[in-house]
């Protein structure tokens, strides 16, 4: 991205026992582009007033701030007004976050509102910067109550016992649900903890239950995902992800290549693809293609030739299946389509 200021986001912090901010949930969040200049302008008009802003990525604290002086500046603007008047309670834990730049996040105000940028649909994955994500989050409890420390786990456990409130534990992560941050238009989720905050779910896409979507990661349309979107990894519109099948992610095992599936394409139950597929191909159920699998080609005359899977990369068009009876793996070229069924998408 360019030098000039991209995003901007208005938030309320989680802190522990101590006073550190642990988590962050941002109600509005603004992205830079050609079409959408006014918002991100006015925090740093904003933020060059009241904090003296000089550039770079901040976050700044409106805990000492006039809440109805920024209303005044923020006049015309209905939803941060709103935001302004919800966090009057709680104004030592609200925030402006100004991202100029482009570069790896440093804190948790960075980390939070890149992956909140995702999940509103204002960026697409791997088009930020998000090196070094992992060690901006800490592990925290996810419970009925929200957001733990660790460390303060067993206190707060003991104090709901006591008042005989049941403290329910949901997971022990980096990363929350996104339906607790951001509920996309057009979407249907069967399980919540299936989609971490930062997937990207375009407008009908349906996430079963056994689906999972993980963070920089999702659909650029609709689609069925019945199996694992790993970290990285983007469905083409029309894309149908069968029950438990999977798609080779690059945050582990020294795969250095991004993994993706076309548009119009159809991954079988329990199959898996480790290649870039492109258009309208499909992957026989059971069937795991990695980039290093050796498979035959029956091309046009059917005459085989013995090749690497990592050789249809991107190829559109292709059905890889096993040969039932000789056991290998085949690739044909393909001419019906995959088609969802439209009233499952609408949203």
């Amino acid at each position: 991205m360019s030098n000039n200021i991209f995003a901007a986001g208005l938030g309320v912090a989680t802190t522990d026992s101590n006073g550190k901010v642990i988590e962050m949930f941002y109600h509005k969040a603004f992205v830079q582009s050609e079409k959408n200049m006014g918002p991100v302008s006015d925090f740093v008009r904003i933020c060059k007033e009241i904090f003296d802003y000089q550039g770079g990525n901040m976050t700044y604290s409106i805990a000492e701030m006039n809440i109805d002086h920024l209303k005044d500046i923020f006049n015309g603007h209905s939803g941060t007004i709103k935001f302004l008047d919800a966090v009057k309670s709680a104004q030592d834990r609200a925030y402006i976050t100004i991202l100029q730049k482009d570069e790896a996040p440093k804190d948790i105000f960075e980390s939070y509102l890149k992956l909140t940028l995702l999940s509103n649909r204002l960026v697409k994955p791997n088009c930020q910067n998000l090196d070094g994500i992992f060690a901006n989050l800490p592990n925290l409890v996810w419970t009925s109550q929200g957001p733990i420390s660790v460390d303060d786990f067993a206190d707060r456990q003991l104090s709901a016992k006591v008042a005989g409130v049941n403290l329910e534990v949901y997971s022990v992560d980096k990363f929350p649900k996104m339906l607790n941050y951001v509920v996309p238009k057009g979407i249907r989720v069967g399980d919540a903890a299936r989609v971490r905050l930062g997937a990207h779910l375009s407008e009908g896409t349906t996430v079963m239950h056994e689906g999972f979507v993980n963070f920089n990661a999702g659909t650029l349309g609709k689609g069925m995902i019945e199996g694992r979107i790993s970290a990285g990894v983007v469905v083409g519109d029309g894309s149908d992800l069968g029950g438990g099948c999977s798609t080779m992610g690059t945050l582990s095992g020294g795969n250095d290549t991004r993994i993706s599936v076309g548009k119009d394409c159809l991954i079988g139950a329990n199959a898996g693809v480790g290649i870039p597929l492109g258009d309208r191909c499909v992957i026989e159920a059971g069937l795991y293609v990695t980039a290093g699998s050796k498979v035959t080609y029956l091309g046009d005359n059917n005459f085989p030739r013995l090749l690497k899977a990592s050789e249809f990369a991107g190829c559109d068009d292709l059905l890889f299946r096993r040969n039932s009876h000789s056991g290998r793996i085949e690739v044909i070229k393909k001419t019906n389509k995959v088609e969802l069924n439209e009233e499952l998408h609408k949203n």
